[in-house]
């Protein structure tokens, strides 16, 4: 890790809060496996879904796309699946104390995730969101991670200096897109302590 981290910059679907298609259809009470796979291939498989990311796609507007593709005792469930995934809003166990430890560290907490138009909604419902210095959405950037144009806008709105940002993000295509720039960066796998390990080791916290 680079010495000198003055802000920590999150991803946020499986980092801060849960993304997993597999609970949103257990959570609909979809068990049947024919139905879980067309449904997964139709929503969040769909070339659609990052159309949603880039800000050229609506909710509304993707569900009435998937909806006559569908089998019709699965068109009930569009809505639920494409707009109601975030509620209830369920974090990745152990971060909401770990972004506040940060914080009380005097680090700056930034957001910089791929998500639509609706991440604005929602996000607003997440437990440690207050706690963010500031939040770069792809949807209303018109451009995503790991164009290096999404990384320029968060150093730049904010004021940030990449070799004084540690990125946090799931994918390996993004930390990619990050270094390239300057970031330090941290490929996280869903363990909080383990990530808190890697920051107490690193002199963080």
């Amino acid at each position: 890790m680079k010495t000198q981290i003055r802000n920590i910059v999150f991803d946020m679907g499986r980092v801060i809060i849960q993304f997993d298609p597999d609970h949103f259809l257990d959570r609909a009470g979809i068990t049947d496996l024919k139905d879980r796979k067309i449904l997964k291939k139709e929503i969040y498989e769909s070339p659609l879904w990052p159309m949603m990311d880039e800000g050229r796609l609506t909710e509304e507007e993707m569900i009435e796309k998937v909806r006559p593709v569908l089998p019709d005792h699965l068109k009930k469930y569009t809505e639920e699946l494409i707009k109601g995934w975030p509620y209830p809003i369920e974090m990745i166990e152990g971060m909401e104390d770990l972004v506040k430890d940060l914080k009380e560290k005097k680090y700056g907490i930034y957001l910089l995730s791929n998500a639509s138009f609706m991440q604005k909604e929602y996000w607003k419902t997440v437990p440690c969101s207050s706690l963010f210095d500031g939040t770069v959405v792809s949807a209303y950037e018109g451009t995503v991670k790991p164009d290096r144009k999404i990384y320029e806008i968060l150093l730049s709105r904010y004021d940030l200096k990449a070799e004084e940002c540690l990125f946090i993000d799931d994918r390996k295509v993004n930390l990619e897109g990050a270094e390239a720039l300057g970031f330090s960066v941290y490929p996280f796998d869903g363990d909080a302590e383990k990530l808190r390990s890697y920051l107490q080791t690193g002199g963080i916290l």
